[in-house]
């Protein structure tokens, strides 16, 4: 068990509060397109963050925790880019001008930090006291893992959303955007914007992938400091990841299933430990070494073969993914009319 002091939380926490505030103050004291080498270089400070951060973590603590916290970066860190389908999704669906697409994402990572460190602190107490939630764990990833191969070549519906149905539903909301305005009047009368909604409807998102991706790196690593530390530093370059690679993403067509594979990948891990403690020591565990490459070379493989794919085929277009099946606009429209 690993023995993280006060001061450890503190700097780790501080850190993060930091890197967000500056974040924060840079989308609303200048709202603008973030330009490709703007977005390269903020890329680039977050892992050489999270580089220096693991590197330290790995002197002090030793090889098996810091191998431990560069797995479990790399896991969320994968699984961010499918939130980045999302986002563009999102974006895309309720045209958010790009000029606040910046606050939009450093709002939705602020949400997911927080979702997340509330299923930590749950998931590390449930793992705690009831070792038969590795097995639940577990399960949960196999099951996601198959729906999202399943529905791999489709995209979530964002407008069948709960939390937007809801919003819509009970709340005025104007056509327009005002500016970077949650809240506006029209003719007398308070209403929403659209950004509101479009928050909504990242909070949403956040609860699924939260869902998923804490479960996940409890795969690799049960030290819920670590577990923290990897969603905080993956979370903490998604912003400029999104805007680095949003041309990209459509050429990454075998993505969802790579998410797939290592959701399973980590589901069965996590069996196998449950049936180690509980069940039978003699059941082998995959160590998280082994874990690590796996992890990396699905991921290579997935990047190289994408590449591949959309250079012999350019109509190729990926998909986020869903984990239950969506219908076009166009059956919907056909349906109710």
């Amino acid at each position: 068990m690993l023995e993280i002091g006060a001061l450890w939380w503190g700097a780790t926490i501080g850190l993060v509060v930091l890197l967000l505030a500056i974040d924060l103050v840079a989308a609303a004291a200048r709202p603008h397109r973030v330009g490709f080498r703007e977005a390269v270089l903020w890329s680039l400070f977050y892992i050489a963050v999270a580089v220096a951060f693991g590197v330290v973590f790995w002197m002090t603590a030793g090889a098996q925790f810091g191998t431990e916290f560069f797995a479990g970066y790399i896991v969320e860190k994968s699984l961010s880019v499918d939130n980045l389908f999302v986002f563009v999704i999102i974006m895309s669906t309720f045209a958010v001008p790009e000029e606040h697409q910046h606050k939009v994402l450093t709002f939705g990572i602020v949400l997911a930090l927080i979702m997340r460190a509330i299923f930590i602190a749950i998931g590390a107490t449930l793992l705690n006291y009831f070792s038969f939630m590795f097995l639940l764990f577990g399960l949960l990833l196999v099951y996601t893992a198959v729906q999202l191969f399943r529905h791999r070549d489709e995209d979530p519906d964002v407008e069948d959303n709960g939390l937007v149905k809801v919003a819509r539903r009970i709340l005025p909301v104007t056509d327009e955007y005002d500016g970077g305005k949650l809240f506006t009047r029209l003719n007398g009368r308070r209403m929403v914007t659209p950004l509101f909604i479009v928050l909504v409807a990242i909070g949403g998102i956040d609860l699924l992938f939260a869902l998923d991706s804490i479960p996940a790196v409890f795969g690799v690593t049960s030290e819920a400091f670590i577990v923290f530390a990897a969603n905080a530093f993956a979370l903490l370059g998604l912003r400029a990841l999104f805007f680095l690679v949003k041309g990209l993403l459509d050429r990454l067509v075998y993505l969802s299933t790579g998410l797939a594979v290592i959701l399973a990948f980590i589901g069965v891990k996590l069996i196998l430990h449950w049936l180690h403690v509980d069940i039978a020591p003699s059941v082998p565990e995959i160590p998280t070494p082994l874990s690590l490459g796996v992890i990396v070379g699905i991921l290579v493989v997935v990047t190289v073969a994408s590449l591949i794919k959309t250079r012999n085929d350019p109509s190729a277009k990926a998909h986020a993914g869903s984990l239950k099946a969506t219908r076009s606009r166009e059956a919907q429209a056909d349906t109710e009319s």
